[in-house]
């Protein structure tokens, strides 16, 4: 285990499709944006969905001439350097004040040693029961939590060796990402669900990002919510997703963060 200084931030979840990438990005760049030193990395070599977005960021910029603030990012394939070169990157986090990793959407022995190395766990996940089965699952009759899943366990198993290494155990938060705008009894059954089992194996849940149609215009030009000069048609949705934003970031209660350096 190396020496560091920097909080690392792990977003991992083994089901595509629950907005992890995008959350990564945005949290760094919000990170980037409060006058935080950041680095992202990127560990799935086939899709790399994190370094392409900041690839088209940087290539936006450039051609609009704008000056958008933007971690830097690295890609590390699976191999049999892979460890090595985490570790690697992880001993240069004495300049940095955070790290953010993306994982892939699979397991992997990459993957579980970037867990095993984190501040910060966020486990984002879409509102629905087949993405609750990662972590747990529940009665078909009454919806009550019967057991924690596969996932939870590996979360468990990854900070114990972390506190087996002599550090803290992580701070392991789901992300209630893309909620539909109504309330519905699926989205209660679900949220009853997750606060059961959060107190069994031990997560917070926080409010994510809800489903809109302005991240899915974002990637092309490797644009944030926080990019507003950038933006050429700034909206109400672009205003209350600012806000769930804001308000995400907080909630992830990260070292030196003030809800004050992130402008409305």
């Amino acid at each position: 285990m190396t020496t560091k200084t920097a909080h690392i931030i792990v977003l991992g979840n083994e089901k595509g499709g629950s907005g992890k990438s995008t959350t990564a990005v945005h949290i760094g760049v919000a990170l980037v944006h409060a006058g935080f030193r950041v680095a992202m990395l990127d560990l799935d070599s086939r899709q790399r969905t994190v370094a392409r977005y900041l690839e088209n960021r940087t290539a936006f910029a450039s051609k609009r001439g704008l000056a958008l603030p933007s971690p830097d990012c690295a890609v590390i394939a699976d191999g049999a350097e892979a460890l090595t070169e985490l570790d690697t990157r992880l001993a240069q986090a004495a300049a940095l004040d955070f790290i953010v990793i993306d994982t892939p959407g699979r397991d992997s022995e990459l993957a579980r040693a970037a867990l095993a190395r984190a501040d910060t766990i966020i486990t984002p996940i879409n509102d629905s029961f087949v993405d609750f089965d990662l972590i747990g699952q529940v009665d078909p009759e009454t919806f009550a939590v019967a057991r924690p899943s596969f996932y939870a366990e590996l979360i468990w198993n990854a900070r114990r060796a972390r506190a087996r290494d002599g550090g803290v155990s992580p701070d392991w938060v789901v992300l209630r990402n893309r909620l539909a705008s109504l309330e519905a009894r699926n989205r209660k059954r679900v949220g009853a669900a997750l606060e059961a089992l959060s107190g069994r194996v031990g997560f917070r849940v926080v409010g994510g990002l809800s489903e809109r149609v302005i991240f899915r215009e974002f990637f092309p030009r490797g644009l944030t919510l926080l990019d507003r000069d950038a933006l050429d048609d700034f909206s109400l949705s672009h205003v209350g997703a600012r806000a769930e934003l804001r308000a995400l970031i907080a909630a992830l209660k990260l070292p030196g963060w003030d809800a004050g350096k992130l402008a409305a």
